[in-house]
């Protein structure tokens, strides 16, 4: 039995994030990269938290990534495991790991994009052993 995983909410999507809903409406993770210190970003928002520019674009990230830190709900109703997941591009995003026994999660471990309905919204970005 998969946990449900429940969308933040509409009044939470403004149209500095609206891009980045789309994108996982389409099956695609958006990041930001700034176009003054070259670096990308996660979460989406309008100043690069690097250098401070607002000259930013959307890149696809390709949906690689390695399992920098996590933590398994166990005693939960039905068991979830939350991991902060950097990405090939460079930024480190807070996801879910799916499809996989808890137990062989570890960090470092490789890790691929699926997208999961959301209760209420967009598809939402998760992770799976590569």
């Amino acid at each position: 039995m998969a946990r449900p995983l429940s969308f933040i909410g509409a009044a939470d999507t403004n149209p500095e994030t609206m891009p980045y809903w789309d994108g996982c409406a389409a099956g695609k993770l958006l990041v930001r990269r700034c176009l003054s210190c070259g670096k990308a970003h996660h979460y989406p928002r309008g100043l690069c938290p690097f250098c401070f520019s607002d000259r930013l674009e959307w890149i696809e990230a390709s949906g690689r990534g390695a399992i920098y830190a996590f933590s398994v709900m166990q005693r939960a109703e039905v068991a979830y495991a939350i991991a902060y997941v950097t990405l090939a591009e460079g930024p480190t995003m807070m996801t879910n790991i799916v499809d996989c026994d808890f137990d062989s999660v570890r960090i470092g471990m490789e890790v691929t994009l699926r997208f999961v309905p959301g209760e209420g919204g967009p598809p939402l970005p998760v992770f799976a052993p590569a």
